[in-house]
């Protein structure tokens, strides 16, 4: 049994967020006779390793594509999803998908995830690959999701080489984003750097 000051240590939350967990029942913890509460150390583990409270598991699916030309994709990915979160005996929330590059921080279906996490109406968020929920940055979410008793579970691995052209156009963004804060975004620089990028991704594309 562990103390609340190693429970918050071993997880890297707050008092204030364990002891709201702990009221909601997402965290497990006994009361001692003197009235403070001890934390049992497969609880911790279960925690940490983003394992919901057994009992009715409420999860959000995710899918995203990065262009309007691949919703059958799209379409997959949510109906695969639907059915890996019923095989384990999930009870799906909401479906939310995006059409958007895995840059974009303020895509409609992403914020609508972050308001079921921090409202505590979600135990569980499926996604098919960990670029799909954000192309950079998947540790911080998985790490801020947790904070609320939120686990992420990811159906597949790495993602597939058919999504090259979703990269490409990722990495368009990028430099462009970059040439714009160095030269200004209506600089002829700017404009000079993007397009030479451009032109030397199709060169390596027709050198393979």
């Amino acid at each position: 049994m562990l103390r609340p000051k190693e429970v918050c240590r071993r997880l890297g939350i707050s008092y204030s967020t364990l002891s709201r967990l702990v009221g909601e029942g997402r965290i497990r913890a006994v009361r001692t006779a003197g009235g403070v509460f001890r934390v049992p150390e497969s609880e911790v583990r279960r925690v940490a390793e983003g394992v919901p409270i057994s009992g009715e598991v409420r999860a959000i699916v995710y899918a995203r594509v990065g262009s309007a030309d691949q919703k059958s994709d799209l379409e997959r990915q949510m109906q695969y999803l639907i059915q890996y979160c019923s095989s384990k005996g999930y009870r799906v929330v909401d479906v939310l998908s995006d059409i958007a590059s895995g840059l974009k921080t303020d895509r409609r279906g992403l914020l609508k995830l972050f308001d079921y996490v921090v409202n505590g109406q979600v135990d569980v968020v499926a996604v098919t690959y960990r670029d799909r929920l954000t192309r950079f940055g998947f540790e911080y979410l998985e790490h801020f999701f947790k904070q609320y008793g939120v686990g992420i579970e990811v159906a597949f691995g790495e993602e597939p080489k058919d999504t090259y052209q979703e990269l490409v156009e990722d990495l368009i963004e990028i430099v462009t984003s970059f040439a714009g804060k160095l030269y200004g975004m209506r600089s002829h620089k700017k404009k000079r750097l993007v397009e030479g990028f451009k032109k030397l991704l199709e060169e390596v594309e027709e050198s393979e």
